[in-house]
Formats: C-alpha cells, structure tokens, sequence
C-alpha cells in the first residue's frame, strides 16, 4: 500500500487514499507549528486496515519527512505518543 504526503504551509498529512471518490483508509495529521516542529495531532485507521501495523507505516513515513527536514515532532495523538515512548529510536525526533 502506497502511503502519500499532502501538506499546505500549515499542516499536513500522511495517508493510503481510498478507491476514487471515496474517504481515506488511514490518515495521520499534523500541524507545522514552527519552521522547526510539527505536532502530530490525530491518526484514523479503517476497520478494514485494522491489526496490519498501519499506524506505524503511517508514523515512519512522517519520521522519514521530519529527518530529511530535520524536524523535531510534538506528539499529541495518543497512538504516536505511546509509540514515542516505546521507541527509543524516536526520542531522538521528540519536540519537548
């Protein structure tokens, strides 16, 4: 599954779009809150993607914008922060 960036100046998104015309079938969102942090700020995953490790996918591929950026990230999305905290490779991108 191919996950895509969409981003404006102020936020953005990782997702695995649906079939045309439809919703998403995952989404994680975030603010730009400076030029140096975004704040992660919710993740939707469909009932039909449920127990594939989606959200993960979708938090590695902001992980890899925010490096080639070198951006920091504010998780305030309950899933993203309890994968910062399990994570020891992430404390390295943690906005504080």
């Amino acid at each position: 599954m191919e996950i895509s960036i969409f981003e404006t100046e102020a936020n953005g998104m990782a997702f695995i779009g649906g079939n045309e015309g439809e919703e998403n079938l995952a989404e994680m969102t975030w603010v730009k809150e400076s030029d140096d942090y975004i704040i992660i700020d919710h993740t939707m995953v469909s009932d039909s993607l449920k127990g594939q490790g989606i959200g993960r996918k979708l938090l590695d591929r902001i992980v890899e914008m925010a490096r080639e950026r070198n951006l920091k990230i504010r998780p305030l999305c309950p899933f993203v922060k309890i994968t910062f905290d399990r994570v020891p490779e992430l404390k390295e991108l943690l906005y504080e």
